[in-house]
């Protein structure tokens, strides 16, 4: 296995941007998801996870944000681009069904989740700081990997949902990065939605759906430790965290451990 590509997103729910290397630490890469844009009426980030809202982000390249003024013109709400996240800071994520049933302008239920469950504090990640999908899983669902929003893709020559065995498990990349996999990715709205030239795909979750339900958690007690239902839900991808930091290139080596 190795690196196929490295990606990074500036400003949550943001278009991303791929880089050759970046340097990794127990806040991720270097630059990613460094800033979030805040609805100032609801004291919430934004997300993309509630498309009816915000799904006008995925129109804008994170690398040049515009001001305050410009971005809640274009958004339609008032908004404001923060560099730090508030104390329990809490995001939407929209029903994923309703929303494929429904449609993008519909009222659909939404949870209410936190930031960072697994991040350190005041980052802008929904979970963990590193994300990782496979070049097996993207080839069961026939969907580019830049929908799903990773930091790595990694070539693989197994076939299916490999990454499903990794949870709990160290991942080696290069000469010096060690993550911890930690759990399964489960999929919102966000890849069906436009993505700057990128139209909509209803299969991107459709597809997931269909070929991989699964237990977010390991089978290891983690989802009772968390809170959290072990209902199979739609999984493409796994959360890491890092255990040692260094530097990591397209094309670096991956292997298992453990």
């Amino acid at each position: 296995m190795y690196v196929q590509a490295l990606r990074r997103y500036p400003v949550k729910s943001m278009l991303g941007e791929q880089v050759a290397e970046s340097e990794v630490s127990e806040r991720g890469l270097t630059g990613d998801r460094a800033r979030a844009v805040l609805d100032v009426a609801t004291g919430k980030i934004a997300s993309a996870k509630n498309p009816r809202l915000w799904r006008d982000l995925l129109t804008i390249e994170g690398a040049r944000v515009p001001g305050d003024a410009e971005l809640s013109e274009v958004l339609g709400r008032e908004v404001r681009l923060i560099d730090v996240a508030p104390p329990e800071a809490e995001f939407e994520r929209s029903v994923p069904e309703r929303v494929l049933a429904e449609g993008l302008e519909a009222e659909v239920p939404y949870t209410v989740g936190r930031l960072g469950g697994a991040s350190p504090e005041g980052t802008f990640f929904d979970f963990a700081p590193v994300h990782l999908v496979t070049t097996s899983a993207l080839g069961v669902v026939g969907a580019a990997a830049l929908r799903y929003r990773p930091n790595l893709v990694i070539a693989t020559e197994a076939e299916g949902f490999v990454e499903n065995g990794w949870v709990g498990r160290e991942l080696r990349i290069g000469d010096s990065v060690a993550l911890q996999i930690i759990a399964r990715s489960p999929r919102c709205a966000v890849p069906t939605l436009a993505h700057g030239d990128l139209g909509r795909d209803l299969d991107a979750l459709r597809m997931v759906a269909k070929h991989n339900r699964v237990p977010v958690f390991a089978g290891d007690g983690s989802a009772a430790k968390r809170g959290q239902e072990a209902t199979p839900q739609p999984c493409l991808g796994v959360y890491a965290r890092v255990l040692r930091s260094g530097r990591i290139a397209e094309g670096d080596s991956v292997s298992l451990v453990g």
